[in-house]
């Protein structure tokens, strides 16, 4: 009986949302995959990418039956060896990693492969989750603080050296720590970072270091009198010009060189539309050629030419945007937007912190990855690998995408359970 309660509780519209994107996404992987060959075929044909990618989203079934049999509890209980298992994964690529497109991110297995990074998602944020969950833990304590980024930082230190796109999909976590009482100082100073590093490569560091010197002093004669520190403004000063002038040495010695491309493409400091700046361009040619309506389903002459690398993964939002014009975009698009404010709705109303915070996590790793490739595929930021739910070609992608989802529902489901 207490199953039977459990599926009759399970949230149809997130399943609902979740269906159809996994849907629409096979349909634009059956017209960007078609470049490739002379005409339609069976989508059985596993020889073909869509073919295979069908065959995800079959597996993909009983797979959401073994994640919503799990009692509820199992998840927080075992949350911390789910953890260790996951890092262990990241830790053995760098031993029996098998390399694709110049990054060491799969295990092989004959013609198959899995990377480890799409499942690690979900274990980090049950780890935090559960971390987050204890009665003791006050994240206005900076042990405490420490321990939740230590959390972050594991998977991002062994997930850099092998996908660094991966591991900007981590720092979400913070908004997630912010939401359960981190300080926020933590959010605005990465935010000033960013904007910083960013900032340091088109200026120059003396100029941009006597600006931000004249704004530390303006805040500094604009505070009362009593709030006034001039050594803490003195430390604040010195620590943003050291990190200017750290930009140029970090872009150059750690940055690859196809990372500063792109980097160097995207500020308009090179202008190379043949060879690093071809994948950017022809997906804005590609969605802008769509117009309103679109130029229908399988008609996409961008799309059928094969102009645009990689379109079936990374730019597969490229092929709804021809196809399916300005409107099919923005339907996609609110899907995406329907089912990230849904989990957070779901999220609000849990009984449990745990369950709590874990939906927040969903939310908004579901949020950077929608919101990192659209933008990416826009040309508004740099290629940097980061696939669409749902929708980009890949096992992997898809199972820990459905995992990290239905995971939370059947959380949510068990809620009538909780005291």
């Amino acid at each position: 009986m207490k199953n039977q309660s459990v599926t009759n509780n399970l949230d149809w519209i997130s399943i609902s949302i979740y269906i159809a994107l996994v849907i629409m996404g096979w349909l634009n992987i059956y017209s960007s995959s078609l470049s490739s060959v002379a005409d339609e075929t069976s989508i059985f044909d596993f020889g073909q990418i869509y073919g295979k990618q069908f065959m995800f989203i079959i597996l993909s079934i009983p797979l959401i039956f073994v994640v919503l049999s799990v009692d509820g509890k199992f998840y927080e209980k075992f949350s911390s060896v789910i953890y260790v298992i996951g890092l262990l994964s990241l830790a053995g690529l760098f031993v029996f990693g098998t390399e694709k497109k110049g990054q060491v991110n799969w295990y092989s297995f004959g013609s198959f492969g899995l990377q480890p990074s799409e499942f690690v998602k979900a274990a980090t944020a049950l780890a935090l989750a559960k971390y987050l969950s204890d009665v003791q833990v006050n994240l206005k304590d900076l042990n405490r603080q420490i321990q939740a980024l230590g959390i972050l930082f594991l998977p991002i230190l062994l997930i850099v050296p092998h996908d660094p796109g991966s591991a900007l999909i981590y720092s979400v976590f913070i908004l997630v720590l912010y939401r359960e009482g981190l300080p926020s100082w933590y959010v605005w100073t990465g935010f000033i970072a960013l904007v910083l590093f960013v900032l340091a490569l088109v200026v120059k560091p003396l100029i941009l270091t006597g600006v931000a010197l004249l704004v530390i002093v303006f805040i500094y004669y604009r505070s009362r009198i009593i709030n006034r520190n001039w050594i803490l403004s003195g430390l604040v000063f010195l620590m943003v010009g050291g990190f200017v002038f750290s930009v140029d040495y970090v872009f150059t010695n750690v940055f690859q060189q196809h990372h500063r491309d792109r980097f160097n493409i995207l500020l308009g400091k090179e202008v190379d539309m043949k060879g690093i700046g071809y994948n950017t361009n022809q997906s804005e040619i590609a969605i802008g050629s769509g117009g309103l309506f679109g130029k229908g389903y399988l008609e996409g002459t961008q799309t059928k030419g094969g102009f645009v690398p990689e379109q079936h993964t990374d730019y597969i939002f490229t092929t709804v945007g021809e196809e399916w014009g300005f409107l099919g975009s923005i339907f996609v698009i609110a899907l995406f937007v329907c089912l990230i404010i849904r989990v957070i709705y779901l999220a609000e109303r849990q009984k449990t912190k745990f369950s709590r915070v874990y939906g927040y996590c969903v939310a908004g790793i579901l949020f950077i990855h929608f919101f990192v490739n659209i933008a990416m595929v826009l040309g508004i930021f740099p290629t940097i690998g980061v696939p669409l739910p749902f929708f980009s070609y890949g096992g992997s992608g898809l199972w820990g995408f459905t995992i990290l989802l239905f995971i939370f529902l059947k959380m949510d489901a068990n809620k009538v359970n909780e005291w």
